[in-house]
């Protein structure tokens, strides 16, 4: 969307404010269907669901560069949020049932490295695709959706057939292997059940689960706040002839930079067993970004304030799906770890509608106000038990 808008908003002639809400409905339809996705997953198992939400996702992002108007949009946008809906929580949910709590940092920020690659990948792709690629008298940006989206179809079906639910269906594994993961997996659940509340009522009683979706709101409106107007940014910056392309290369250093900060924070943290300080430290880094942003009024300092802004988001988001998972039981942790991201997937609706609404100064001061907020409700939260490390 970020990408598609430095043509698709003339070609449609769809306003900041109207290109901000669609932007953010796509979460709408996000909040109300994760809490299901991810029950049904833990129900039929991470291959069968995981398959089914990247094809559709796939199927329905094609259909996104058919559209005629920006109704066409805001319903496949709301689809779109339908169809996701589970993927994120659904994998922290899965690694899980592979990762014993010591290694959880690490292994979120190898996943979450998909972000920062899919930046430096989707960045010059994208905007490449958009300035070249014009067949059948379709703009760029219409190409841009269907080439992007046929990638998902293609894992969805390899998923289908290759990934496996839990380390005891594993192949590739010895019985001996299996059955230490097992057992280490299973000494943890019982110390879980004895610290966390034992069942989905008494969790969703608990104020520890809506602190967390609070604090989790808070970092999401920021992050997707910055992604989906990036390219606009810098192009509101960049001389008139800089090209489409161009403004993709720019794009990519913060996704850059961003790789190295989310591998260190996630094993800098599991190496100390203090996840806590390091998200409070990437939340700062981040709100002093956006400060910077909001005074700047030339390309490269704020690419370089953007470039810093990433480090604390991206170093952030890895670190703290950790941190998540200690706070619910295996029979409490489908519906915490969604009800956290589909509460906080309001911020996805809510970031991408303020840089919209308000000028780029007064949103970013926005942003890293809304950053302190969530470093206050971080502070008063209570770690469960110690990570033996």
């Amino acid at each position: 969307m970020g990408f598609a808008a430095l043509e698709m908003n003339a070609e449609l002639a769809l306003t900041a404010e109207v290109f901000g809400l669609l932007s953010g409905i796509f979460f709408i339809g996000y909040f109300f269907f994760e809490v299901p996705s991810n029950m049904i997953m833990h129900k039929v198992g991470a291959r069968v669901w995981i398959a089914r939400i990247m094809i559709s996702w796939g199927i329905i992002v094609i259909l996104t560069g058919f559209i005629q108007n920006a109704t066409h949009l805001y319903i496949l946008r709301f689809l779109l949020g339908v169809a996701e809906a589970g993927f994120f929580p659904g994998i922290i949910l899965y690694l899980t049932y592979w990762f014993l709590e010591r290694e959880r940092s690490k292994a979120t920020a190898v996943l979450i490295l998909a972000l920062p690659i899919g930046g430096l990948i989707g960045a010059p792709v994208s905007t490449w695709i958009i300035d070249h690629i014009t067949w059948a008298n379709l703009s760029g940006w219409r190409w841009m959706f269907i080439l992007e989206g046929i990638p998902a179809l293609i894992l969805g079906v390899i998923v289908l057939f290759y990934l496996t639910n839990r380390p005891r269906e594993a192949k590739w594994l010895t019985e001996e292997e299996k059955n230490w993961i097992e057992q280490q997996l299973e000494i943890e659940r019982i110390a879980s059940s004895k610290m966390n509340k034992p069942t989905k009522w008494t969790m969703l009683k608990d104020l520890t689960v809506w602190k967390l979706s609070a604090f989790y709101f808070a970092a999401y409106t920021a992050i997707y706040g910055l992604s989906f107007w990036i390219p606009t940014i810098i192009k509101s910056l960049s001389e008139v002839h800089t090209t489409n392309l161009e403004i993709g290369w720019l794009s990519m250093l913060p996704s850059l930079v961003a790789i190295p900060s989310a591998l260190f924070v996630g094993w800098n943290a599991d190496r100390t067993g203090n996840l806590k300080k390091h998200l409070i430290i990437c939340l700062i880094i981040a709100m002093v970004g956006f400060i910077g942003c909001a005074i700047v009024t030339s390309v490269t300092p704020m690419v370089i304030l953007l470039s810093l802004t990433s480090i604390g988001l991206y170093g952030f988001t890895g670190c703290f799906f950790a941190y998540l998972t200690f706070f619910f039981t295996e029979s409490t942790a489908p519906v915490g770890i969604a009800l956290v991201n589909s509460f906080a997937a309001l911020g996805g609706f809510v970031g991408p509608t303020i840089l919209g609404m308000f000028t780029l100064t007064s949103g970013m001061f926005l942003l890293a106000g809304i950053l302190l907020v969530g470093i206050f409700i971080l502070l008063t939260m209570k770690r469960t038990r110690e990570i033996s490390t």
